[in-house]
């Protein structure tokens, strides 16, 4: 059976001709259909896809208005209910080749629901250098799975690649009021009705970091928050790697207070001392002088996240917090 391709996009003007045809050039993919959901790019991306569209019916542009990378994939899956599979592929990011035909015969030798992969984090500028060091570390991955390479099985979670498209859409899809942690919280409905997520080491994601802090802390924040809505959802007890990235808010919170009582700084001390002396040490067996400041690179996503976090789980316990609501897809479709 066929596999469809779905990129979510906005403003990938940079990425999106070469991805297509690097998707494209897998000669082992069967009946090969690329998918580009655009969320109203401005910078010319829906142009150069409606060109290649026009060329190449393998290729075909849809509209996403609700912008967000939920709705998008949920949009594509709706329009490719013919085929079997479906291959969820981020705009900014590095593909191996022959990418979908690896997944696919992945999925159908193991039986699998859902095939997930690992990421490698690399950078280019000197930041972008520190936050992929610390986001490929136990530092900044807490241990996750598909962070740090871990072997081939079945798992929980992992990053999103392949889906039987079928079950995807009876389990609903992706909830299109979540902007991020979608994955997570998909996988929990996945998993709660059956299915089983294989991680696999046939193939690889390369993910480009956030270059700048702003954008760094915006973006965990949005983890966070993302995070602590699926944990409310589901009733789920966090994990110890969820559960130490929580403490930093109230530990920066209570350093707040040192003015009237010098110990309350401790616990926050000893987060930055812990974290600046692992990214010296990252930077040391590297050699690399960007990578010594992985440490402030994971302060950032540590609070950025931990913010996130209680900021959605004080707005829950005070009432305020929208309960999310299983996404229309499957109704839909």
């Amino acid at each position: 059976m066929s596999a469809v391709a779905v990129i979510p996009c906005l403003n990938e003007r940079a990425h999106i001709a070469g991805l297509i045809a690097d998707l494209l050039a897998d000669t082992e993919w069967r009946d090969p259909l690329v998918l580009v959901a655009d969320g109203g790019s401005t910078d010319g991306t829906r142009q150069i896809v409606a060109e290649l569209a026009a060329a190449d019916p393998r290729v075909r542009l849809i509209e996403n208005p609700a912008r967000l990378q939920s709705a998008g994939v949920n949009a594509a899956a709706r329009a490719a209910q013919d085929r079997r599979w479906l291959v969820r592929v981020d705009a900014h990011a590095g593909y191996p080749a022959n990418y979908v035909s690896a997944l696919v015969r992945e999925a159908e030798t193991i039986g699998a629901e859902s095939v997930v992969v690992s990421m490698l984090t690399q950078g280019d500028g000197c930041f972008q250098k520190a936050a992929a060091a610390a986001q490929n570390s136990l530092l900044g991955a807490g241990g996750s799975a598909h962070r740090m390479g871990a072997e081939a099985g079945f798992v929980d979670h992992g990053h999103h690649a392949l889906f039987d498209l079928r079950r995807f859409l009876e389990t609903g899809g992706y909830d299109e009021t979540f902007s991020h942690n979608e994955d997570a919280e998909f996988d929990a409905r996945l998993t709660q009705g059956g299915g089983r997520i294989w991680m696999t080491r046939a193939a690889e994601v390369i993910y480009y970091p956030r270059a700048s802090i702003p954008a760094l802390f915006r973006q965990y924040l949005n983890y966070g928050d993302g995070r602590a809505r699926t944990i409310v959802r589901h009733r789920a007890r966090p994990k110890l790697r969820q559960l130490a990235p929580a403490a930093i808010a109230p530990a920066v919170l209570l350093a707040l207070f040192a003015i009237l009582w010098a110990p309350l700084a401790l616990p926050a001390a000893a987060w930055a001392a812990a974290s600046l002396a692992f990214g010296l040490v990252l930077g040391i067996t590297q050699r690399s002088l960007c990578v010594a400041g992985s440490g402030v690179a994971a302060m950032t996503m540590h609070l950025g996240w931990s913010l996130g976090f209680w900021r959605r789980m004080l707005a829950t316990l005070l009432g305020k917090g929208r309960r999310p609501s299983p996404s229309p897809v499957a109704e839909a479709a």
